[in-house]
């Protein structure tokens, strides 16, 4: 049984329209880092205001956290907890999956997109930021292909590619535990050591992608990412530095 990590608490809820919307409702009165679980939500939303497809049985959750960062400086922690979601899947599916991550923050399994992360800030001013981060998990089902951007990642679900069965309330802990972690090494030691996990997990590194941004679309290597997390590609042009993209591959 995996230990549920020290001074972090817990809400598992039955329905819920978002767990983003039900951690900025209680997000005033969160002291100390929070998730909030949902079996089922009724308006799950993605990066850039898209649906989130969200089946009973798949993963849904927010963290709430109240980091002592600038807002910008708190973006990173989209790249903590990718890295903490690698980790926790990886825990779970054993070591025949093959897992990365897509720049910023979707998780990849064995080539097809198996989670992804919402980052959402509630409040205003340093003191008083609280940042809700979202995570959702193709445990049990994908959304069809025809739901998906064109272009896009294919998705795939735990059970399918993995063949292994856990419940969102057993994968939570697997998460929680890992998140804590990095973000203990995250507060300790900055951004350097995440960014150096995070680059070892990396999708498509040293290989060419499509960056969309909305008014362009940027073509060149993947050569790393820099200390505010931003996109470094290689291009005819030179080196261009990328802050929020769609990739493709």
């Amino acid at each position: 049984m995996v230990p549920w990590p020290e001074g972090v608490a817990r809400h598992i809820l039955g329905a819920v329209d978002s767990t983003m919307a039900e951690a900025s409702r209680l997000a005033p009165n969160v002291s100390c880092p929070t998730w909030v679980l949902a079996r089922v939500q009724t308006a799950g939303r993605g990066r850039r205001g898209r649906d989130w497809h969200d089946p009973p049985g798949n993963f849904a959750a927010t963290l709430i956290l109240r980091p002592k960062r600038t807002l910008a400086e708190a973006a990173l922690f989209s790249l903590v907890a990718a890295l903490a979601l690698d980790c926790a899947l990886a825990q779970v599916a054993g070591p025949q999956a093959r897992l990365a991550i897509k720049w910023p923050n979707d998780v990849l399994l064995n080539g097809g997109k198996v989670a992804g992360i919402l980052l959402e800030s509630f409040g205003q001013g340093t003191g008083a930021i609280a940042l809700g981060i979202g995570i959702g998990v193709n445990l049990a089902h994908a959304p069809a292909v025809r739901q998906v951007e064109p272009g896009a990642v294919t998705p795939v679900s735990l059970a399918d590619e993995a063949g292994v069965v856990v419940t969102p309330e057993q994968f939570l802990p697997f998460l929680a535990v890992a998140f804590d972690r990095y973000q203990r090494q995250f507060e300790t030691y900055g951004f350097a050591p995440i960014r150096a996990a995070w680059l070892a997990r990396a999708a498509h590194l040293g290989q060419p992608i499509t960056a969309r941004t909305g008014t362009d679309e940027l073509r060149g290597i993947f050569e790393t990412i820099d200390d505010t997390g931003a996109l470094v590609l290689g291009t005819p042009q030179g080196r261009m530095t990328v802050s929020a993209a769609d990739v493709f591959f």
